[in-house]
């Protein structure tokens, strides 16, 4: 099946020529990054990497596309202010060092990486809603009349409907940062486990997605058959975030995927967290990155939703 004119037309930018971000200056991880990175990434069953005799794996040529950015709830400079270019010149060098490397040809591409960036929406503090003072003020007037009693119940199911409204919201976090990996978040499984030892790092996940964070999506299509056949089949997709408060987004990117780069096309089965170790990480001058749609252009159509 020939690929149409149009979706022709884009990926010769590929083969362009133009350095459209090695003019850029080297990105640089400052010091003063805090807190917990997590890293999730899932690989398909028929996405076998080759190894080279001298154990690195053999070089895959992709491209990049716009997946987008996901805007915060406050305004922030350190992420608002990036364009795609910024976050994909600092993305490329950890993904070179697992030998994945900016195409040129379209015919030597193997990989589309859908790029996506943001920072989490969350719920506030229960003691905050509408919900919670409404059904304090109930319990406090109580009198054993119908008419207090009628309050309450009428107090405890708004707050049931709060409570289910935060929990799919934080499930949709938990898609997103790739918190759900072992079905404690949003599932009957992980209601019934509330009061045990895994409820307890239930909780623990819970607390952490209710806190903003930064995080990026790279989500890796099949190029050639996205190409000539305009089908989608997601190889691997790698997600990774830190905690919005003491960071800076383009002050942890370098730490966040220099981390989750051992991650890249292969599965790191199951959720990982790590704390950001003290030091300093540099990375050094980029090399040339093409990207198959520019700005103005509309991203490659995926069937996969970057929350789900």
């Amino acid at each position: 099946m020939k690929a149409s004119r149009a979706f022709r037309r884009k990926a010769l930018i590929l083969a362009s020529g133009a350095a459209l971000l090695a003019a850029l200056s080297p990105a640089r991880a400052a010091d003063g990054v805090d807190g917990v990175t997590a890293v999730v990434s899932r690989v398909s069953s028929d996405y076998v990497r080759t190894k080279l005799p001298g154990g690195s794996f053999q070089p895959e040529y992709y491209a990049f596309g716009k997946g987008g950015h996901w805007g915060g709830e406050i305004s922030d400079a350190t992420i608002d202010q990036l364009r795609f270019e910024d976050v994909a010149r600092v993305v490329a060098a950890p993904l070179s060092e697992q030998n994945y490397l900016p195409a040129t040809d379209p015919s030597r591409t193997k990989l589309i990486i859908m790029l996506y960036w943001g920072t989490t929406a969350v719920p506030g503090p229960s003691s905050d809603s509408i919900a919670y003072n409404e059904l304090s003020a109930a319990q406090a007037n109580i009198s054993g009349s119908d008419a207090s009693m009628a309050e309450l119940s009428s107090a405890l199911t708004i707050m049931a409907m709060y409570n289910e409204m935060r929990d799919r919201l934080d499930f949709q976090n938990a898609c997103m940062l790739g918190y759900d990996a072992e079905g404690m978040i949003g599932t009957d499984f992980g209601n019934n486990i509330r009061g045990t030892a895994f409820g307890a790092k239930r909780q623990e996940l819970i607390e952490e997605i209710e806190e903003n964070r930064y995080f990026v999506v790279l989500m890796a299509y099949d190029f050639q058959l996205m190409w000539k056949q305009k089908k989608h089949k997601l190889l691997w997709e790698t997600r990774f975030s830190i905690n919005e408060r003491r960071n800076q987004f383009d002050r942890a990117l370098p730490v966040m995927a220099e981390y989750a780069s051992r991650y890249f096309g292969q599965p790191s089965k199951g959720l990982l967290r790590i704390r950001v170790p003290e030091g300093r990480v540099d990375v050094g001058k980029p090399t040339l990155v093409e990207y198959l749609f520019g700005p103005g252009k509309a991203a490659a159509p995926t069937t996969e939703n970057p929350s789900k």
